[in-house]
């Protein structure tokens, strides 16, 4: 089998229209790259990140015995959106699925803690490796905001403590918590997909059975009056400012914390909103504006 890609660059108000054009004219499956090298937000759970400009790739399985009429298919396209540039190509079965897997590669964090794909071998078996499956949730480690929160993990001693991963997506923090020793991780995310992301990828690490995730009700249910003993949210400064008074009722005395998503021109406002109930005590910075602001719970 043969896989067909063809590849359209829009604005980003012309997504969803490419899209329902492309499934129409059958493609299994569509994706959508950055056209410009534009950052983004890490987004909340269930958000739909656009960049400006969007590549947006309709992708056609070919059986051996069949054959596609590029030519025509394109044809029909550009009748459509005649000012969108339109390229095409196929890919072999072998070439299509590294074309995917090839995207990810082994990250490290720090010494002898590493996150590995869960298709690749570990670069140092005896390390902590958090094996992760990128597909389904938000928060592979490639972002900014994602490794700070791994390395002050990695810097923070978990070890047989209780710890809240607050808007977890692919779960990583909390699995990467227990993989460093936590006794236990409540994790919760608005997002269905990322419950169930983060499930999997537990079970794939070995740690399901000391991991709890939920909703946001059902998490608030399950932790009850249990305080933790650090607590990490990986998510945007709006909301880590609105709900700053109730993580503030999760937390153990002096119980440590770390706080992502910020970029730098927002540290100063999250930190005076976290004052008010927490010392805030350091923020970390990489790849110039993504931050980490971390500290304790006041006493």
């Amino acid at each position: 089998m043969k896989w067909l890609q063809i590849h359209i660059t829009v604005e980003k108000s012309q997504v969803d229209f490419t899209e329902t054009l492309l499934e129409s004219l059958g493609a299994v499956s569509v994706t959508l790259d950055d056209a410009e090298n534009q950052d983004l937000l890490e987004p909340l759970p269930g958000e739909t990140p656009l960049w400006n400009k969007v590549i947006v790739t309709g992708i056609y399985a070919q059986e051996d015995d069949e054959h596609i009429d590029v030519a025509a298919l394109e044809t029909f396209i550009k009748a459509q959106m005649p000012n969108a540039p339109l390229r095409s190509e196929f890919l072999e079965d072998q070439e299509w699925e590294r074309t995917w897997m090839d995207a990810y590669e082994p990250i490290q964090i720090g010494e002898n803690y590493w996150i590995v794909p869960e298709w690749m071998e570990a670069p140092e078996p005896d390390a902590v490796n958090i094996k992760l499956d990128p597909g389904l949730a938000f928060g592979t480690g490639n972002h900014a905001s994602t490794f700070l929160c791994l390395q002050w993990l990695g810097q923070t001693d978990v070890k047989d403590k209780i710890v809240i991963d607050y808007g977890c997506g692919s779960g990583i923090l909390g699995v990467a918590a227990l993989l460093l020793g936590a006794k236990k991780v409540y994790a919760t995310d608005i997002d269905p997909q990322a419950v169930l992301a983060t499930q999997q990828n537990a079970d794939l690490n070995g740690v399901l059975d000391r991991l709890y995730v939920g909703l946001p009700e059902e998490f608030n249910a399950e932790l009850g009056d249990q305080k933790a003993d650090v607590f990490v949210a990986n998510i945007l400064a709006g909301p880590l400012m609105a709900l700053a008074s109730e993580f503030a009722t999760l937390i153990q005395p002096e119980g440590e914390f770390a706080l992502a998503g910020v970029i730098e021109e927002q540290v100063e406002e999250v930190s005076r909103v976290y004052s008010a109930f927490f010392d805030v005590q350091l923020v970390e910075k990489r790849d110039e504006n993504w931050c980490r602001i971390s500290g304790k719970l006041k006493k």
